[in-house]
């Protein structure tokens, strides 16, 4: 035995289950019955490996690292409207999934591209792709087809594409418009001073704050402009019926919207 005397008792005929708390770690533990001399209970390489414990051999401590526990998925509710009041009722689906798949209307504040005189568009080079990066070009082509956000163009002009990365590593597609904003009107608007955004909160206590999934995205081109945001791509040439990001003037709209 683990005293140094020998056992008498012959086979281990008995096992029970027993609770064990230590350092607030509850678990449920098999022990065999038999004489150990004087040490109340062993736990062996089975209940080593199982639960995988923290050993501190220095200081002769024994830890649990943190159970991380999946919280049970909830249901989902078959009456949404049943506590909203009736007259929000009709924009139930504003922010739906459905709703961002199809083609917003033309309104006041579509974006116009107004061109300096006897400016010229000429289309661009198509710039090298990896083949993520043309799986993913792909992908988007066929995504916004499917909403008719783009659609296959005739123009006389074609900004190239390219991707960059997000901070997450995911690929974000940048249409190179820098030639078309160099012979666009700039339009010079005031920006808000920050300190009086901050002025307007002052006396606050609530703060929220909308953001509307691809917000650019929301946005029509003016009906006879579309031709001027075409890009060009090995896969063909498309152009934007919403608004693209990388355009000069494009912001005053957005926040008209």
């Amino acid at each position: 035995m683990l005293d140094g005397t020998i056992s008498q008792t012959g086979r281990i005929w008995h096992q029970v289950q027993l609770t064990v708390s230590a350092n607030g770690y509850t678990h449920s533990v098999p022990f065999l019955v038999c004489p150990i001399g004087n040490i109340p209970a062993i736990l062996g390489m089975t209940w080593l490996t199982a639960e995988a414990p923290l050993i501190d051999w220095q200081q002769g401590l024994v830890t649990f690292p943190e159970q991380a526990q999946i919280a049970s998925e909830e249901e989902a509710d078959s009456d949404p409207l049943a506590n909203l009041p009736p007259q929000y009722h009709e924009f139930a689906t504003v922010f739906g999934e459905e709703e961002f798949k199809v083609l917003p209307p033309h309104r006041e504040y579509d974006i116009s591209i107004d061109l300096v005189p006897n400016a010229k568009l000429s289309p661009g080079p198509i710039y090298g792709m990896t083949d993520a990066e043309s799986k993913a070009l792909k992908q988007h082509i066929d995504e916004e087809l499917a909403t008719g956000k783009i659609r296959p163009s005739t123009s006389s002009a074609g900004a190239p594409v390219m991707f960059v990365k997000k901070a997450d590593g995911s690929l974000r597609l940048v249409v190179d418009y820098r030639k078309l904003n160099e012979v666009t009107h700039k339009n010079v608007y005031p920006l808000p001073r920050q300190d009086d955004l901050m002025a307007k909160l002052r006396n606050a206590k609530l703060f929220t704050k909308l953001d509307l999934r691809w917000g650019y995205n929301n946005v029509r081109i003016k009906e006879g402009d579309e031709w001027k945001r075409a890009f060009k791509t090995k896969y063909g040439l498309f152009e934007y019926l919403v608004m693209p990001f990388g355009l000069t003037n494009a912001l005053p709209p957005s926040n008209t919207s």
